[in-house]
């Protein structure tokens, strides 16, 4: 097994249970998300959300596949999501140097979908961004926080962008929706893909956007397996509103979608775009290996065609403490899934680009 440095540009916290209630303002606190005790195990329960959300799933890396079960007590969560210094541990016995940290998909879908009274909806959206950068900053060069950015109004989102960017340990941003609200890029949203241009930070997109409440029953509900679905969307959506031209050096980062897709995609939709009488100048793969990156988790065919992907593209992502995680073998996997590819090519998929894309020196965390 190779020495070599590896950053995960794709893991995640587990929100300890006073998280929102401890930080929201007093008039929020009895609608804050909480955590409450079911006779399966502990839940979270949010406002608008259909279900109880469990997160057995969110912390069980690690855990032998035959004991692992999507309800758990809190008790049993693994002290490195909520603790830092527990967190560089667990880093220390994956061997990995450092980690992009995000939510938990559910909880960060339902804040987002969930906008009927927006001052409680930027509240918490405010206390959790505030809780990661305190968790950060406890290491700010092995934990590398991405704020949660609001989604009822441009103007909004872009003051949000600026405070948390003035926070430590916060390297990036997310959004679960656009930011001026819902599912279509509105003339507002411009102002805010400027800043962030401006900002010189990755704007994320984690999976895919709130489409709907969170619920475990919902029919026609995504599976972990086709978690790329909603990427194409949104990567068409900013390429036909004009934002890629205008911003020339927005970086996106779709996470936790995998790259075996985007040499399909580039080929189809340049094989349009050179039918189209009305065509842009620019054809669309341009966009895609100058505008987006691909963060996965397990994806041999990502890897095999990395270099029609982009190998500056590429973004590894351990996943911890998720179920999708190798924790604490990550080492012996990338020896698996990278067989055959030359060190000069794993270095930029396994640490080179999530530096660059984080606006970190190369030997900074070497």
């Amino acid at each position: 097994m190779g020495d070599f440095t590896i950053i995960s540009a794709d893991s995640h916290i587990n929100e300890p249970p006073d998280l929102w209630a401890s930080r929201v303002p007093a008039k929020f606190k009895d609608r804050a998300p909480r955590m409450q005790r079911f006779p399966e195990g502990d839940a979270w329960v949010l406002e608008g959300a259909l279900d109880p959300i469990n997160f057995g799933s969110n912390w069980n890396a690690g855990v032998p596949i035959d004991e692992r079960t999507p309800w758990s007590r809190w008790e049993e969560v693994r002290h490195g999501g909520y603790v830092p210094s527990a967190r560089l541990h667990e880093q220390d016995q994956d061997g990995v140097s450092a980690e992009v940290l995000y939510p938990t998909p559910r909880i960060q879908n339902q804040l987002a979908w969930h906008t009927v009274d927006p001052e409680f909806h930027v509240a918490c959206f405010r206390a959790y961004n505030d809780w990661i950068s305190e968790y950060a900053g406890y290491a700010p060069d092995r934990l590398w926080g991405v704020a949660y950015i609001p989604n009822v109004g441009a103007d909004i989102a872009i003051a949000e962008l600026h405070r948390v960017l003035e926070l430590p340990g916060i390297r990036g941003v997310l959004i679960g929706q656009w930011p001026e609200g819902g599912l279509e890029i509105a003339d507002a949203d411009d102002r805010f893909f400027a800043a962030v241009a401006e900002a010189g930070v990755p704007m994320s997109i984690h999976v895919g956007f709130a489409t709907a409440a969170q619920g475990d029953t919902a029919r026609g509900k995504m599976r972990g397996d086709m978690r790329f679905f909603d990427a194409p969307i949104r990567v068409a959506q900013l390429m036909s509103s004009g934002a890629l031209d205008r911003y020339p050096n927005l970086q996106v980062a779709l996470v936790e979608v995998d790259a075996g897709w985007v040499p399909y995609l580039k080929e189809q939709m340049d094989d349009r775009h050179s039918r189209s009488k009305i065509r842009h100048e620019t054809p669309p793969s341009v966009y895609l290996e100058r505008n987006f990156c691909y963060v996965f988790i397990t994806d041999s065919y990502g890897i095999k065609n990395r270099h029609e992907v982009g190998l500056d593209r590429l973004l590894w992502s351990s996943d911890f403490p998720h179920g999708g995680s190798d924790w604490p073998h990550s080492r012996e996997a990338i020896e698996r899934q990278f067989a055959g590819v030359p060190d000069d090519e794993r270095y930029p998929i396994l640490a080179g680009n999530a530096l660059r894309l984080y606006g970190v020196h190369a030997g900074a965390n070497a």
